[in-house]
């Protein structure tokens, strides 16, 4: 397993530019704002005084279910007086406008490259929590988990396996009546953190991908006559709902409602071998081989860690932060709300967590995180 240093400092060997992670800025597919309209309550980073202060924030969307269901809602009741925005807009553009400084927070499911972090001197990635993703598809009258490989997953993305019932496919699944139908491969047409993640999965597994297509926020998908392009994963989970046969990457918090639509996701073969399923063991078994190597600055790849158990596809969830901030409230109020949200006594805990799938930061890695937000200023 390569660190995020390694991984990237592979991946500007190979000649692909800055412009590729943060480029494409997605149509924005959602948004919340808390107004702190409710009553202050005792709790880690509650934000004293009168002073009305925004915070806002954009990226992921797969983070967004986090923002936007529990943290907004929970954090007014912390602090009355900060106003938080949200929006759903895909991880290049979160990225993108936190380094403009035009937000306070982007939210990326990818870590900064060292070029960036050197090239942006006080732009911190800071870990909030561990989430996953699952590979979805949509398989009428196949019931349970298919089993895929990453190789055979980015072979359906080159279109050199077109067809379920391709022997590949039929070989992993043997006990399964898979269809003679062609595949429809979906993925990200925005900036996507989901697509970092997916991409070194792939990059990982199969050496023509690694040598052609590689890993980034945004990549040059195979032509293929069958693909589609969606905006962030709400448009994905879409897309495979309404496309019988086909098949994509999906951010966990988005799981629940993926299965409302009557999608299915797969069992994933991990570097041992193993056939895992996206559950919180799993997931939590390969944190449990990565955290020893979580460098200061936390960048780092979780994808396809060791481990009989591990699920192969995790990752942190990051806040993009400059160091320094407009004003001393602004700094005050962002170093507060980050301080609350990775406390297992605020954000990091289970009842914020559980709904939507993700982890809290593992012991070691929480003091980490909270000595970069320490070194917020106005």
């Amino acid at each position: 397993m390569l660190n995020g240093t390694s991984k990237w400092a592979s991946l500007s060997i190979a000649g692909l530019a800055l412009t590729a992670l943060v480029a494409g800025c997605g149509t924005s597919n959602g948004s919340n704002t808390a107004n702190g309209s409710g009553t202050a309550a005792n709790g880690t980073g509650g934000q004293g005084g009168t002073q009305t202060v925004t915070l806002n924030e954009t990226g992921s969307s797969l983070l967004y279910p986090l923002f936007n269901d529990q943290w907004i809602h929970a954090y007014q009741q912390v602090a009355p007086n900060v106003r938080l925005n949200a929006a759903s807009t895909g991880s290049g553009t979160g990225i993108s406008q936190a380094l403009q400084g035009t937000v306070q927070l982007g939210a990326s499911d990818a870590y900064l490259p060292p070029s960036t972090l050197s090239s942006n001197q006080g732009v911190m990635n800071i870990p909030l929590a561990v989430s996953a993703q699952q590979v979805m598809y949509n398989l009428p009258g196949v019931t349970g988990h298919l089993k895929l490989t990453g190789d055979v997953l980015a072979k359906i993305y080159q279109g050199q396996i077109k067809y379920w019932d391709d022997p590949a496919l039929t070989a992993l699944n043997p006990t399964v009546k898979l269809p003679h139908q062609q595949i429809i491969p979906v993925h990200r047409s925005d900036g996507s953190g989901d697509t970092f993640l997916f991409t070194q999965f792939l990059t990982d597994t199969n050496s023509n991908w690694a040598n052609t297509v590689k890993y980034s926020t945004q990549v040059s998908w195979p032509s293929l006559s069958t693909g589609i392009g969606a905006n962030g994963n709400d448009g994905v989970v879409t897309t495979l709902a309404e496309n019988k046969y086909s098949v994509g990457y999906v951010g966990i918090s988005w799981l629940n409602k993926a299965e409302q639509k009557g999608l299915g996701y797969a069992a994933l073969q991990n570097k041992s071998g193993n056939f895992v399923l996206p559950e919180t063991a799993n997931i939590q078994a390969a944190v449990n081989q990565m955290v020893s190597q979580v460098p200061t600055n936390e960048a780092i790849s979780l994808i396809y860690a060791p481990g009989a158990q591990s699920y192969p596809i995790i990752n942190f969830e990051y806040a993009i932060v400059k160091q320094q901030q407009a004003d001393p409230a602004t700094a005050a109020a962002l170093k507060k709300f980050l301080s609350w949200a990775i406390s297992t006594n605020g954000g990091d805990s289970a009842q914020y967590m559980t709904p939507v799938h993700f982890l809290p930061l593992p012991a070691s890695v929480a003091p980490k995180s909270q000595a970069q937000i320490d070194n917020i200023t106005g």
